[in-house]
């Protein structure tokens, strides 16, 4: 393994650590159990698809917009997943502090960090002042994949870049 390479995963372990064990407290415990729930399946796609049926104008399209790019940004990160089985946090560290049930399926890169920002860039993209609450918003459920054990910092800022990347391209293309 090369020097860079190894400085790399020793930082991004190092950063893990700290938000997973440093940084441990009721109260963070409670709203990460809660807010990484956002990125997941369910509450991406119903509230895309709530905004695309029930939405009007900008939101509307925006919920449409937000659809197609939750679809497309998952393509890429079902085939990382295959080509590249990064084993999660919880299962190389043994000091990682796990949440309740967490996932077996590969950790690179983080899908649920990808589906909120596919998701979100859509309706900043239609109404800006929104990002004042969705990127916090987006930022806190890729924390929240750390901080439960589910996933390094690295996987997270690829479902980041996926997602956003997708977005922007969908919202591109549209207009």
């Amino acid at each position: 393994m090369s020097r860079v390479v190894h400085w790399l995963q020793h930082h991004e372990t190092r950063m893990f650590c700290f938000v997973n064990q440093r940084i441990q407290h009721s109260f963070l415990d409670h709203l990460f159990s809660k807010i990484t729930h956002l990125g997941g399946a369910t509450a991406t796609i119903v509230i895309s698809l709530c905004m695309a049926l029930f939405g009007q104008g900008a939101l509307r399209i925006a919920g449409i917009q937000a659809l197609i790019a939750l679809t497309i940004s998952h393509i890429p990160v079902a085939i990382i997943k295959k080509k590249y089985p990064r084993l999660r946090p919880y299962l190389v560290l043994p000091q990682t502090i796990i949440c309740k049930n967490p996932l077996t399926d590969h950790s690179f890169p983080s899908g649920h960090t990808t589906a909120i920002f596919s998701v979100i860039i859509p309706f900043v993209a239609a109404m800006p002042i929104l990002g004042l609450i969705l990127v916090p918003i987006a930022l806190l459920v890729g924390l929240s994949r750390i901080y439960l054990g589910l996933h390094y910092p690295s996987d997270c800022l690829a479902g980041c870049l996926i997602g956003t990347t997708a977005a922007l391209a969908t919202v591109a293309f549209w207009g």
